[in-house]
């Protein structure tokens, strides 16, 4: 049905990418209003007939979830908004708060839904099934399971947190709704009242969902490292300019779907002329945007690399560094020479949690460089990687 609404409503040639994302997530929204108030209807009914507690609460999950759709469609259409003076980097990361609210909308049903199936637990009641009712909590599986699996294939190809945190809330919804259908089943059978217990495990799975959503929409508004996809695409497409040595300290701005900044700084020969490396940089930062839709800023590191001795040395202490830890980077390599000692000025990258202080990275590294040569000292900047 969505395929058959988007080739009716959404014409994508020509469309630009914000256009795009906005249209597919008002789809999206609008179909998921309509299809959960239908659900909260047919399940309501049957709660009311069936006198089930798991069957009611399931309905009104349902009704939450008209209103997490209702948030994913507004959450769209204000993060498509053109950037303005309050706002420079545009209105983005609204669809992650939008993705966030779903989330904890998810939370605060799998809490609703416990409480009511302990009061469930500790005032048993038979509960009807139906085949009106059975066939209503089929036909919420199926369902379901459809706007599950259209949320998470366009969630994926729009690259979205909020629709895929929608589909997380769906598989969460099919499998409560089964487990709810068990629940009658076995009731029905065996005479059992597990109704308030089936309720119990429908909850901590539908927390469980909540949590792992609330995780995957907070990490990028607090600013979670690019991928090593996105990192090696920008690494690959820099290097392959011959005037770039190496580049480091890459920093990549998430400001939402579509509103990257980067900056990174580029490692270029002392001996070439400035105004031409600095076209190349021109250059490159024109090219990034094109192929990879990023805003970007270059900064330009010269290094000597023809004095004989710089570049020997910076391989050799490279490999030292190595022996401390293949972990350890280092770059910005200066030799600074006078009467009596030769300054090694460089910066260390170690990673996060590294297993040695920053303190006892400077004291190896000081040491390594000291078996090089005597007369060598190193002054180390260390540092981590926002990568």
């Amino acid at each position: 049905m969505i395929s058959l609404l988007a080739h009716i409503f959404i014409k994508e040639e020509g469309q630009e990418e914000d256009a795009l994302r906005r249209a597919y997530g008002t789809l999206c929204g609008a179909v998921g209003i309509l299809l959960n108030v239908l659900l909260f209807a047919g399940k309501a009914f049957a709660g009311v007939v069936s006198g089930s507690i798991a069957i009611t609460a399931d309905a009104f999950n349902n009704l939450s979830d008209a209103g997490s759709s209702f948030v994913t469609l507004l959450g769209f259409q204000l993060a498509g908004q053109k950037p303005d003076p309050q706002h420079p980097f545009g209105h983005g990361r609204i669809e992650y708060l939008s993705g966030l609210g779903v989330a904890v909308l998810i939370l605060l049903m799998g809490l609703e839904l416990a409480g009511s199936s302990i009061e469930k637990i500790l005032h048993p009641a038979p509960v009807d099934s139906s085949p009106l009712v059975l066939g209503i909590l089929c036909a919420s599986i199926a369902v379901k399971t459809y706007m599950w699996a259209y949320n998470r294939r366009i969630g994926k190809r729009l690259h979205s947190p909020a629709m895929e945190a929608t589909a997380a809330d769906s598989l969460s919804d099919c499998l409560a709704t089964a487990a709810v259908l068990i629940a009658t089943v076995i009731g029905h059978s065996t005479g059992l009242m597990i109704d308030g217990w089936c309720g119990i495990l429908v909850a901590a799975f539908i927390l469980w969902s909540g949590f792992g959503a609330v995780k995957d929409t907070l990490d990028p508004l607090l600013g979670s490292p690019p991928t090593a996809e996105f990192v090696g695409r920008i690494r690959h497409l820099v290097m392959a300019h011959k005037s770039i040595i190496g580049i480091h300290d890459l920093i990549v701005h998430d400001y939402g779907p579509g509103r990257v900044m980067i900056s990174l700084h580029a490692e270029v020969s002392a001996a070439e002329n400035v105004m031409d490396i600095h076209d190349e940089i021109d250059n490159i930062e024109k090219e990034l945007k094109e192929k990879l839709g990023c805003e970007a800023v270059i900064h330009m590191d010269p290094i000597v690399t023809d004095d004989g001795i710089t570049e020997q040395t910076r391989q050799k202490v490279t490999v030292l560094v190595h022996c401390i830890d293949d972990a350890i980077s280092i770059h910005d390599f200066r030799m600074v020479s006078g009467p009596s000692h030769t300054n090694l000025i460089f910066d260390a990258v170690v990673p996060f949690k590294f297993r040695l202080s920053d303190a006892e990275v400077e004291q190896k590294i000081q040491a390594a460089v000291r078996t090089l040569d005597g007369n060598y000292f190193a002054v180390v900047n260390v540092e981590r990687s926002y990568t």
